[in-house]
């Protein structure tokens, strides 16, 4: 089988990376937190966790949110749904149309910001939901709706 072949928006990695920079903003407080009560900016210590905390950083907001756009494939056919997503560890889902229970669409503050979604495919499986990440507003949209007509010819016992 092909792998998916439709990428996430081409905003996706810009929220990524204001994700990553919102997680690490907090780490980089604590630092100057910690080197504030200390009062020695310049020991060893200080300026060691400082470096390697900025140098991961950088690495988590600029080189990951390409890489997984790099990654990051969908597709729906008649018959399933197919995801490839991660950057280090990657992950491949297929799910048959047959299985699927709900479709719904996501959108957080950030989402609503860059204009995605998010779509989840909820099926009877045990290793949880398709989730189809970081698609443009109108695209999600068209995705819900082509995944409940296909849902709808497809008429299994979705277990």
């Amino acid at each position: 089988m092909a792998e998916p072949k439709w990428r996430p928006s081409v905003r996706a990695p810009r929220l990524w990376a204001t994700t990553a920079t919102l997680i690490w903003l907090p780490v980089f407080v604590a630092q100057v937190v910690w080197a504030v009560v200390d009062g020695r900016w310049t020991t060893w210590p200080h300026v060691l966790v400082f470096a390697l905390t900025a140098v991961v950083a950088v690495v988590d907001i600029v080189v990951v949110p390409r890489w997984r756009y790099r990654v990051h494939r969908w597709e729906i056919s008649d018959d399933a749904v197919y995801t490839r997503t991660g950057w280090f560890n990657q992950e491949r889902r297929i799910a048959p149309i047959t299985r699927v229970q709900t479709v719904d669409t996501e959108r957080g503050p950030l989402d609503r910001f860059f204009g995605l979604a998010t779509v989840t495919v909820t099926t009877a499986s045990s290793a949880g939901a398709v989730k189809i990440t970081a698609l443009d507003l109108d695209v999600a949209d068209r995705t819900v709706e082509h995944l409940t007509e296909i849902a709808a010819r497809n008429a299994g016992d979705a277990t």
